[in-house]
Parts: structure tokens; sequence; C-alpha cells
């Protein structure tokens, strides 16, 4: 199987599938206290952006076995309680397992992932459980959301 390697999330190694900031550790230009417009989600049309919660367990090992994609939206992912491994590939027609890439993101960190990036849920680093907020349209998993299982050989390990 192969094996990846997960790094620290940097504006430059993520720019290609999206961007963040920290929530705890705001920085930049701000309206006083107020860290404004600091990781935009575009939706269409009057379609409402829905808050969830999310808890991952940590697995034994990290695989990457699925992966999914939304072709109408980006996707916000806060980690709340734990730094976390995210996996991500560049949007294609068909899965591209062979350019994943995996990083840590500190706890705190809002991600968001552009439309057509292959992801999939984010593992804990630390603790045996995360609690993650998920940012997307409202139902969006149930009418824009493609989930492929790799074959065995498609498969991965996450290292840290």
């Amino acid at each position: 199987m192969k094996t990846i390697k997960a790094k620290p999330i940097t504006v430059e190694n993520f720019a290609p599938y999206g961007s963040f900031t920290s929530i705890v550790e705001p920085s930049g230009n701000a309206l006083g206290n107020f860290y404004n417009d600091k990781v935009l989600l575009p939706v269409s049309g009057s379609m409402p952006v829905a808050f969830s919660p999310l808890v991952m367990d940590k697995p034994d090992k990290m695989i990457i076995s699925e992966v999914e994609y939304h072709n109408t939206t980006g996707e916000g992912i806060l980690p709340v309680d734990d730094d976390v491994v995210m996996h991500v590939a560049p949007p294609s027609k068909e899965p591209v397992p062979e350019l994943t890439e995996a990083f840590i993101v500190p706890k705190g960190t809002m991600v968001k992932i552009n439309t057509g990036v292959w992801h999939m849920g984010v593992l804990p680093l630390n603790r045996e459980q995360v609690h993650v907020l998920i940012v997307l349209p409202e139902r969006i998993y149930m009418n824009d959301c493609t989930v492929v299982t790799y074959q065995e050989e498609d498969q991965m390990e996450i290292v840290l």
C-alpha cells in the first residue's frame, strides 16, 4: 500500500485546494476585534448555508479508501477540539489518488475546500475523537455529492 506523509498546512501548499484562517488566533485586517471576510464560501441562488456537526473517531491507521467531491459548491471544515489530518486531491473528471496530499490542520482553523476537490472526513491527530463543524449548502450531501470507493491498489495510508 502506498503511503503519503501529512504535512503542516500553509497558505502556499494548500492554495490549489482552497483557503483557511485561524478562528482562535485571527490576524490581518480587522474592523476593531471583528476579523471580517477571511474565508469565503460562495453558494448559488437562495440556498441556505447549513452548519452541521461531524464527530470523527481516530482510526488505528489513517487509510484513504474513499473520497468525495461536490460539483456546485466548496465546503467549509472547522476542527473544534483537536488538530486533524485532511486529505485532498485536485478536481478532475475521474479520481486521481496518485495526486493525493495530506495536511495537518490545527484545531480552530476554518478550511474552505474549493469546488470539485476530492476529499473525505478529517481524522483526529491527538484525541480519540474530534468534533468538526461542516459548512455546506443545505442538503447538498443528498443532491451533489459524488463518492468513490478506491480499489485496493489505489488505497493509501497517511503517515505523520
